[in-house]
């Protein structure tokens, strides 16, 4: 069950947030009449309104996080209570604004770019909990991934992203992101360490555009 939520977790992000592309504007003040979550009128998926700080569900939209239950990431109604998973998500404006610049009332993505390739979009994922082993003790797990919008000169083949130099970057999830880092730690099967790092780099800014 561990490895199988981890798949899907980062999958249910992209599904609760969605907020509609925009044309590019290069203009420096292009963020000067965008609406904010101060001016308490923006939406979430949900058609819930979005406050200041964190929700009841673990989403602080103006720090660009989740923190929570993993259950919660899905938005359940009522919210979970009790979960023997935890999850922090982390993510930059590219990603998922805290602003609207197309006054749709969500919260945009990838603003000013007609999709994510090229945005410099990136997110972080952080899993940890417990399980019981056929031992009968308990054993404590951890799980981290990085992930990145491919830059806009990168190319796919055989289902991961490479440079335009033909460095691999990592593979492909989502169609237009690449996991660059993961990392499983877990005491009861003893798995410990990197998985997989992109041998172009782990970093975010060389992804930037």
């Amino acid at each position: 069950m561990r490895k199988g939520i981890l798949c899907v977790s980062v999958l249910m992000l992209a599904a609760v947030m969605i907020a509609l592309p925009v044309s590019a504007d290069k203009d420096s003040n292009k963020f000067k009449d965008c609406i904010r979550i101060k001016d308490g009128v923006l939406l979430d998926s949900s058609s819930n309104l979005i406050k200041l700080g964190f929700d009841k569900y673990g989403y602080n939209y103006q720090a660009h996080m989740f923190y929570g239950f993993y259950s919660n990431n899905t938005r359940p109604v009522p919210p979970v209570t009790e979960d023997d998973t935890m999850l922090m998500m982390k993510w930059n404006d590219a990603w998922l604004s805290n602003k609207s610049c197309d006054s749709d009332l969500l919260l945009d993505r990838h603003y000013g770019y007609t999709s994510y390739i090229g945005s410099g979009a990136w997110l972080t994922n952080h899993m940890w909990g417990t399980y019981v082993g056929d031992d009968g003790n308990t054993y404590a797990w951890t799980y981290f991934v990085k992930i990145v919008a491919a830059p806009a000169d990168a190319h796919v083949t055989g289902g991961m992203w490479y440079t335009a130099d033909g460095e691999e970057i990592g593979p492909v999830i989502w169609g237009e992101f690449a996991v660059i880092q993961r990392v499983y730690n877990d005491q009861g099967t003893g798995e410990h360490g990197i998985e997989y790092l992109s041998p172009a780099g782990p970093g975010f800014g060389k992804y930037k555009p």
